[in-house]
């Protein structure tokens, strides 16, 4: 089997690593990768590879990185590499690129019952039809979801649409965050990327059912906390944000980023003129008001700062009861 794998981050590169320690006992081999462009990363915004790229250079795999496969000579050059380098499969796994129909079909396809052919498979990082799109593991967070999972589905034109190989579920820790979650869940990707090319001719196709909802992209937009909703879901926000776009508030004039949160549950809703306001601020936390219940700063990060727990950050940036955290809009109005 010639597998051409397609992704991007450290959630892809966990599963292209498992498929090419298993190629040579099961007779594969990757002849090529696509993966996006280096991008500008870190403070000095100096070119990054990708985590798939360093994998595929680690691994000896030749790769081609375009900007788009739909139109473009980059576009052009990565069609006829994957037509010369006659795969049988094509493998995604967060790659950010939109695959048209005509890339999806230039692979041979996998032996077997399939109709259509199998030419292409997807790691998706939830349950499906629940979270189809760009961010699913943080908006499953974010909703408040008890659980998620890994579904290996057949690609086909729609955004995630395509029927169901292979799906395992898990439980969501209570603090878990998008990246402590996105880790568990790329171990069982790779597992289950492998069972499936394994196992693929006693795989059967199983269409997604109703209810299908859809994780938007992330942007930095959404950072700025609102501490008009409740304890709980401003904590699932920070979780779900961490380590991207990062939950951010306004406290004295600084764009303080939150990371370490617990929720302290109440029933009373508060006065206008006391939503974000700091409570307390001691080693244990910084509490503030929120629209219903309080929300614990435990881990905080300040302009220019590091991350730190609550006794280093108020050693460097002092809070006091009465401060109050607030949204760019109020910093606008007032």
């Amino acid at each position: 089997m010639r597998i051409v794998f397609a992704g991007t981050p450290d959630f892809a590169a966990v599963a292209l690593d498992a498929i090419v320690a298993a190629a040579p006992g099961a007779g594969w081999t990757v002849p090529l990768v696509l993966t996006q462009p280096d991008r500008p990363a870190g403070r000095g915004l100096k070119l990054a590879a990708s985590a798939v790229k360093r994998q595929a250079i680690a691994h000896g795999i030749a790769i081609e990185t375009p900007e788009s496969l739909r139109k473009g000579d980059a576009a052009q050059t990565a069609r006829e590499r994957l037509r010369a380098v006659d795969a049988d499969v094509l493998v995604v796994a967060a790659y950010g690129l939109i695959l048209p129909p005509d890339v999806l079909d230039i692979p041979r396809g996998l032996p077997g019952h399939w109709t259509p052919k199998l030419s292409a498979l997807n790691i998706h990082a939830s349950s499906l039809p629940r979270w189809r799109g760009a961010a699913p593991i943080a908006r499953a967070i974010e909703a408040g979801d008890h659980e998620t999972g890994i579904t290996i589905m057949q690609m086909e034109a729609g955004l995630d649409t395509g029927p169901m190989l292979l799906a395992e579920k898990v439980l969501i820790d209570a603090d878990a965050t998008c990246g402590t979650l996105t880790s568990a869940l790329a171990r069982i990707g790779a597992r289950l990327i492998v069972d499936a090319l394994r196992n693929i001719d006693r795989l059967v196709a199983i269409p997604q059912g109703a209810g299908a909802t859809y994780a938007t992209k992330l942007n930095k937009a959404e950072a700025w906390l609102d501490w008009s909703a409740s304890a709980h879901k401003l904590a699932r926000k920070v979780r779900a944000f961490d380590p991207f776009p990062v939950a951010t508030s306004v406290l004295n004039g600084a764009a303080i980023r939150l990371w370490g949160v617990e929720a302290i549950a109440g029933d009373s809703v508060a006065r206008a003129e006391e939503v974000g306001v700091v409570r307390a601020a001691d080693s244990s936390g910084v509490l503030v008001a929120c629209g219903s219940g309080e929300l614990l700063l435990t881990q905080l990060q300040r302009p220019g700062g590091k991350r730190a727990g609550a006794r280093e950050f108020l050693s460097g940036f002092p809070i006091k009861p009465g401060d109050r955290f607030i949204s760019p809009v109020a910093v606008v109005a007032e």
